[in-house]
């Protein structure tokens, strides 16, 4: 079974490779539906790889804006993003499906906004001011959102049959 979750962790990355070509601003794309979704299907940490691969995937058709070391922190906050989601996600949709939703799209936003732009802030403020910053926390945060939703709504959409990885 471990085969199969690389093998569909892998289509999760060559998913993220698409939406990494959808582009909202400079390395800000829709590379994070199918690392969401990777999340949900196959588990956290297969969700962190593909999240973590998918903006690299991301950084680099888009050049490597604002330096390597930006994506290459940028990466670990969206193998965070994805663990978090996961997890969350897991734990309560068995309890309250709605809240589960809200709830791990709420802690993914916040990991992929304003806490990954915090980490980032030694770095960026050299680059973009604190204003530039604070310019990025609802774009950041808008598309996360979006990515997250619609990875939950595909996945709610899926026949049991392919539910099922996680647990195996």
């Amino acid at each position: 079974m471990k085969t199969k979750k690389l093998v569909l962790t892998a289509l999760f990355v060559a998913l993220c490779f698409i939406g990494a070509n959808i582009k909202v601003m400079g390395s800000i794309a829709f590379d994070s539906m199918p690392a969401f979704l990777a999340a949900i299907m196959l588990g956290p940490v297969y969700g962190a790889i593909a999240g973590a691969l998918g903006h690299f995937l991301t950084a680099l058709t888009s050049g490597f804006p604002l330096t390597l070391p930006v994506h290459l922190i940028t990466m670990a906050a969206m193998a965070l993003t994805m663990a978090a989601f996961a997890v969350v996600y897991k734990t309560f949709s068995n309890k309250n499906k709605f809240f589960a939703i809200i709830f791990s799209i709420i802690i993914a936003v916040i990991i992929n906004g304003p806490l990954a732009l915090l980490a980032l802030t030694p770095l960026l403020v050299p680059m973009m001011g604190k204003a530039g910053i604070m310019g990025l926390v609802p774009i950041l945060s808008g598309v996360a959102a979006i990515n997250a939703l619609i990875a939950i709504l595909v996945y709610n959409f899926f026949p049991r049959s392919l539910k099922e990885y996680e647990n195996n």
